[in-house]
């Protein structure tokens, strides 16, 4: 038995990737509900093979009787069991399961609540995820990419739109996954019981890129939560190196500031992501690469090759000098 066990769990292993996403583990409310109705299935699935394998394992050590020996089942009773181990058997276990599965869709909510720690708006792109976190007044809103900072401990709404195709926002650690379409406005409710860093990705093909369209949830205690956001509401950090802000006028004057927003400057492009603090996220191309000075230069002029399709086309009119500028720069807004 427990070797049929480690054969399943392996076997789920590879197909959701090798990697953390993986719904046989939770550390959240609503991903516990999922892991037990994973296990359930499991041990169904596994029951009702173990039980063909010894049905299949009798069948063949009969002993076999001859061409003109008379059979001893007789015709009704073969039908009777065709219809109890072919129907009647299989039909109540799939029905057990709809009954369990539906119970566990309907405990979600389907809309945001009073009782939210925070809200928060994730609209999908083709391939990365602007995240807005919603204040009481709009000169209290945030918008950051693709990493969420959540308080660990307490109930997070998350609005879930899409802005060109459809899109999946799958976070296995703490929640299922639920779709982004176009036009309609979806919506998840997570919470992570630990602080720690969960990892996730898009779960609906979504063109070339889909594969690298990933997601991560940074839960943080409560007061770090609540003091990290209070930072994010502030403007970009000045540049204080004679190289840094040599990188800000290089970005401002090239076509970065035409499709990027830098709060605080004039840069104020709507077309990728907000990086008024690019420099404390922790990757970059949504999740593509870990956020550092050669990934980044790597990113900024060679991006078609590292993510083919991405709006973000190869910007190779710097040189060296600018280039690390402008990486220094990136990097100090914290």
């Amino acid at each position: 038995m427990r070797f049929v066990f480690a054969i399943s769990i392996a076997l789920s292993s590879f197909l959701v990737g090798c990697g953390p996403r993986t719904t046989l583990g939770s550390s959240g409310e609503s991903a516990a509900r999922i892991t037990h109705l994973t296990w359930f299935v499991y041990i169904v699935f596994i029951a009702v093979a173990l039980t063909m394998f010894a049905l299949l394992l009798l069948i063949l050590t009969r002993r076999r009787g001859s061409l003109t020996e008379k059979p001893t089942l007789e015709r009704n009773e073969g039908e009777t069991w065709i219809f109890v181990g072919g129907l009647a058997i299989p039909g109540a276990i799939l029905a057990i399961i709809f009954f369990v599965s539906i119970r566990v869709l309907a405990s979600f909510p389907a809309r945001a609540s009073e009782e939210a720690a925070a809200e928060i708006r994730v609209t999908g792109h083709q391939w990365w995820w602007q995240v807005e976190y919603l204040g009481a007044t709009p000169d209290q809103n945030v918008t950051t990419a693709n990493e969420i900072h959540i308080p660990a401990g307490e109930p997070v709404d998350i609005a879930l739109r899409s802005d060109d195709v459809i899109h999946s926002f799958w976070v296995p650690a703490l929640h299922g996954k639920v779709d982004l379409i176009p036009g309609l406005e979806n919506h998840v409710r997570v919470e992570a019981l630990y602080p720690g860093v969960y990892h996730g990705q898009c779960a609906q093909f979504c063109g070339a890129q889909h594969a690298h369209m990933m997601i991560t949830v940074v839960a943080q205690a409560p007061s770090d939560f609540r003091a990290w956001l209070a930072s994010q509401r502030a403007d970009a950090a000045e540049p204080v190196t004679d190289q840094q802000r040599e990188g800000q006028e290089v970005f401002l004057s090239r076509p970065c500031g035409f499709c990027h927003t830098i709060r605080g400057t004039v840069a104020g492009g709507r077309v990728g992501p907000d990086l008024t603090h690019f420099g404390s996220r922790m990757e970059l191309a949504a999740g593509t690469l870990p956020n550092s000075d050669g990934n980044l230069e790597a990113w900024i002029t060679h991006a078609q090759s590292i993510k083919p399709g991405a709006k973000m086309p190869n910007l190779t009119q710097f040189n060296g000098e600018e280039l690390r500028a402008v990486a220094a720069y990136l990097d100090q807004l914290r």
